[in-house]
């Protein structure tokens, strides 16, 4: 670790490319690798994951050399704090408190999150954050704290609910409303997919994947039959579709 902190300095002395970056322009950086670790971990390719755990600690090495020449901190400064609160949201590792359950450990960390910092519940959940797994960090906070549906059943009369309530929206022709009955659909969705234990990003994730699957399918059969898919009828295209979902 000491080798790679000097190898960071060393980088931000005597590369022109390292000597240019802040922190904002590293931002993006950091998203690429979380994903392109999240993609490593999907497709279980192990060599992968540890490249990616590499670059991503690369990355925080370089952010806290960014920090540690702003006197901001520097890495052993971030190390003690996170070791603090490790232990401190801990107490039933290093200290006696006694638990049973895994939702005994959920409700004390939030509790001693909470009288660190004292705030809401579902403060401090970074927006830039995509939509649909938003939605799943939001549900699973207010879950900790009991406020959660108790079975899929009534999720999903909670969907059809506010299905019916779009219709309604539709009828009047009010856009805003609309808009806002769509977002409780998904928000309603994505508390669907929690309970029957999914990740509604993947899920859409996966249907956009078989979609595009299809649709190349798609194209190659109207081109195997010498026809241009852009002059073909939607019902042309919908009875090849088909045979295709079946297939």
């Amino acid at each position: 670790m000491k080798e790679l902190l000097k190898i960071v300095a060393l980088l931000r002395k005597k590369c022109p490319w390292d000597r240019k970056q802040t922190l904002n322009k590293i931002k993006p950086l950091f998203i690429n690798e979380v994903y392109e670790l999240v993609d490593k971990i999907n497709k279980k390719n192990f060599e992968g994951i540890e490249e990616e755990l590499g670059d991503l600690l690369l990355l925080i090495v370089f952010a806290s050399q960014l920090l540690k020449e702003k006197k901001k901190s520097d890495f052993s400064k971030i190390l003690i704090r996170l070791k603090k609160k490790i232990i401190y949201r801990h107490p039933h590792v290093f200290k006696k408190e006694k638990v049973k359950k895994v939702k005994e450990v959920i409700k004390n960390c939030e509790n001693l999150k909470k009288k660190e910092k004292k705030v809401a519940i579902v403060d401090g959940i970074p927006k830039i954050l995509p939509a649909l797994h938003y939605a799943e960090v939001i549900q699973d906070r207010v879950k900790r704290v009991g406020f959660d549906w108790e079975n899929k059943e009534d999720v999903l009369n909670k969907v059809e609910e506010e299905i019916g309530e779009l219709k309604e929206a539709i009828k009047k022709k009010n856009k805003k409303e609309i808009e806002n009955e769509v977002g409780d659909i998904l928000f309603a969705l994505v508390n669907l997919s929690r309970h029957l234990n999914l990740s509604a990003e993947e899920s859409l994730k996966k249907a956009c994947q078989r979609f595009i699957k299809r649709f190349k399918k798609l194209e190659k059969e109207f081109e195997k039959q010498g026809k241009d898919l852009r002059e073909a009828t939607l019902k042309e295209m919908d009875e090849v579709w088909e045979k295709i979902k079946k297939s």
